[in-house]
């Protein structure tokens, strides 16, 4: 590869330190990193001393080479720019961790693949080399970290054993007595929200039913759902969305004014796919008798109509939608119970919807963040403005505010109705057309 000095080590050809910092934003260069989700992010599993990521580096797990099928690995190395006729680069944690992603990449036709044999914590012990971060990647949890935390010996958790564990969900009790995480008690969405318009209930519903939770401002909270775990003819397949229905409780609590409110990546299915234990029957909340504050305390991280109007005529705001590209252009409104189609007029689309969500990876956990940046950056969606994401009811367009969370942007919120409250005044505009759902260009991976 040019510009990259391989040395004679065998079995791989390696790269340099000196050399790969060189060539540090050479848009000829494919870096990829091969460790998890979560350390690319910025959590320390290795005892490194600083946590994070090479910058530049584009996350590609090596669980995922025997997780997806061919066809599917193939797909997402070119949506990650990961081509052959590129300079390829890869690293994991330790010397030589790579080498297997490495004959990987062989076996599919890749003709020169180089490995940073040093590894990450190699790189993150020299302090003059520069490492990027998800600024907010503590409160997206990994499962060895609740494990911690469950169990009394997690060091950074910041409340010590003033936490509540949450298995959330939509109307689905059956679910969480069937299997849940070992001290986790289950949240119905509907304490959260009204489903007369599926808005977030009033303060004084929110505050009764956060105590009966055993919630208060001060409590640290850590939240997860249910997607696909389990066999194809699951009593509770995968449509239930609970990571979505996790996120939206996330963004309520917060509005509520929760200080420290967490999602366990990936939820449920990582969970088990870490091999840790479950439980099974109830387990009945302890109830708090103070909230410490008022509610709502984060008023601004929900914006109802009349904002809603007046953020679309801002030149320093956005209004962000995560529909699907069907309802976006108006071929279906994604709702049984919303009749009408279209589009809020003005909006900027990101996508969104099931079949090009562009905020979970295949296995439920979070996009790299920096896909979901550049996607946002190409729609001219930046964070110095003040942006609101919406979908038909809140749910997606709590992920993608979580999302802008954890990217640290200061001034995020949903629109709380949705295309389901804009519908019904007639005089709100609507736009109807496919050329209202062009996707981004230079956007990254759908």
């Amino acid at each position: 590869m040019a510009g990259l000095k391989a040395s004679s080590s065998p079995p791989h050809g390696t790269v340099r330190t000196s050399d790969l910092r060189e060539r540090l934003g050479d848009q000829g260069l494919s870096l990829v990193d091969v460790r998890s989700i979560a350390a690319y992010n910025g959590w320390r599993l290795q005892g490194e001393p600083r946590g994070g990521h090479i910058p530049g580096a584009a996350a590609f797990p090596r669980t995922w080479l025997s997780d997806l099928d061919e066809t599917e690995v193939r797909r997402l190395l070119r949506a990650k720019g990961i081509t052959d006729d590129r300079d390829v680069v890869l690293y994991g944690d330790r010397p030589d961790d790579a080498g297997a992603f490495v004959e990987a990449l062989a076996a599919l036709g890749y003709r020169d693949v180089r490995l940073f044999e040093p590894g990450f914590s190699a790189w993150a012990a020299d302090e003059r080399l520069p490492i990027e971060r998800l600024p907010n990647h503590e409160r997206l949890v990994h499962p060895r970290w609740l494990r911690e935390l469950t169990d009394g010996t997690v060091a950074d958790a910041g409340r010590g054993s003033d936490h509540v564990l949450l298995h959330v969900n939509f109307d689905c009790p059956e679910e969480y007595e069937d299997s849940h995480l070992p001290g986790a008690r289950h949240l119905d969405t509907n304490r959260l929200e009204d489903p007369a318009d599926w808005n977030r209930r009033s303060a004084d519903q929110l505050q009764a039913n956060l105590l009966e939770l055993g919630i208060t401002a001060e409590t640290l909270v850590v939240l997860y759902g249910r997607d696909t775990a389990g066999d194809a003819d699951d009593k509770w397949p995968g449509s239930r969305m609970g990571q979505a229905a996790a996120a939206r409780a996330a963004l309520i609590l917060s509005y509520a004014g929760v200080r420290d409110v967490r999602l366990l990546d990936g939820g449920y299915d990582a969970w088990v796919g870490a091999s840790y234990p479950v439980d099974a029957g109830v387990l009945a909340p302890r109830s708090a008798s103070d909230f410490g504050r008022g509610i709502p305390s984060r008023r601004e991280l929900i914006i109802d109509i009349d904002e809603t109007r007046s953020l679309l005529t801002a030149d320093d705001a956005v209004l962000v939608s995560v529909r699907s590209r069907q309802e976006q252009s108006g071929d279906t409104s994604g709702y049984g119970y919303i009749e009408e189609t279209g589009r809020i007029a003005g909006d900027v689309w990101c996508g969104g919807g099931p079949d090009e969500h562009p905020y979970r990876n295949l296995d439920n956990t979070m996009r790299a963040y920096p896909e979901v940046a550049a996607r946002w950056h190409a729609a001219g969606v930046r964070p110095e403005k003040r942006v609101a994401f919406y979908c038909g009811t809140g749910w997606r367009a709590s992920e993608a505010w979580f999302q802008a969370f954890l990217m640290g942007w200061p001034r995020i919120a949903v629109y709380d109705g949705g295309w389901l409250e804009w519908t019904r005044d007639p005089n709100n505009p609507v736009e109807i057309g496919r050329e209202a759902a062009a996707p981004p260009t230079g956007s990254g991976p759908a």
